[in-house]
């Protein structure tokens, strides 16, 4: 089936009491790999990728290798562009063949925030296209995206209810105590939080930095609201391990199947496990 776009399998994730895992790819591999899981376990998917690696890569060749993937498999797959701070890349995105597309202006006074967001939903609703934005700031680092620990402020209900109605956008990103990267020690997620604006707003909410959130977390989140759970940096951990193991082994190796092969393998079991923790498995045969 082709692309989709990401409002509708999140809004049936928040109704049915589940989420929905959107992985960030770097290489075609890592996107055959959370491709073949959710095929697997038969789940929704949806594929991202940072601004760096579409300025790496290119927006064609990604939403190209993405689109392969969707066609050959009877499951729904979105693309989607993560934590973007520029219009012109949005647009070029969406012209590529991007489902979903992130404006990330959290940075910015909520009056702006407001601004840029809705510029972006102007032109992506007529497109079909998802958007997510963000308010608070998710600290960590996400490409350059930068946050220090001390900078990082938790989204206000209320604001968050303003925005939504403001804005009309589909997906919501609110800051609640997670952070991008690995946690040096237990997340502070504040769930009171989190159930305070799903009782505010009826879009979608979205959990950024899942990588390495304690499973009993993942599951609370996801019961308050949380449609959406992003993972990225474990992802890279899990791949880049996989392939120094190969060289561990054979310093002298050349052939980049070799290590690319265990990688993706790797990977794969990576992203079954955050897929039965978001409680996506057999959800796709809803969207036939």
């Amino acid at each position: 089936m082709p692309l989709v776009s990401s409002t509708p399998m999140l809004q049936a994730a928040r109704a049915g009491g589940y989420c929905i895992g959107a992985f960030n790819v770097h290489t075609l591999e890592m996107l055959q790999a959370v491709v073949e899981a959710a095929v697997e376990t038969e789940s929704p998917l949806i594929i991202q990728s940072t601004v760096g690696t579409v300025k790496h890569l290119g927006p064609d060749y990604i939403a190209a290798a993405a689109t392969v993937a969707s066609n050959a498999n009877r499951i729904p797959i979105a693309l989607h562009l993560d934590h973007c701070t520029e219009f012109d890349l949005i647009v070029r995105c969406i012209r590529a063949g991007y489902t979903s597309v992130m404006i990330d202006a959290s940075h910015s006074p909520f009056e702006e925030n407001v601004r840029q967001t809705l510029k972006v939903v102007e032109v992506a609703k007529p497109a079909g296209v998802n958007v997510e934005a963000e308010l608070g700031k998710v600290g960590g680092v996400e490409d350059e995206i930068v946050v220090a620990d001390n900078e990082a402020l938790m989204a206000d209900p209320d604001e968050c209810a303003k925005f939504v109605e403001l804005t009309g956008v589909p997906t919501l990103a609110p800051a609640i105590g997670t952070a991008h990267g690995i946690y040096k020690g237990e997340p502070k997620i504040d769930f009171e939080r989190i159930g305070r604006i799903a009782g505010l707003v009826d879009v979608p909410l979205v959990l950024h930095g899942g990588s390495g959130i304690p499973e009993e977390q993942v599951r609370r989140a996801v019961s308050l609201g949380m449609a959406k759970m992003n993972v990225a940096t474990e992802l890279r951990i899990v791949f880049s391990d996989a392939i120094k193991a190969v060289f561990a082994k054979n310093p002298e190796e050349n052939d980049p199947r070799k290590y690319m092969v265990p990688a993706k393998q790797a990977l794969k079991e990576a992203a079954i496990e955050k897929m039965r923790l978001c409680g996506s498995f057999g959800k796709a045969k809803d969207f036939r």
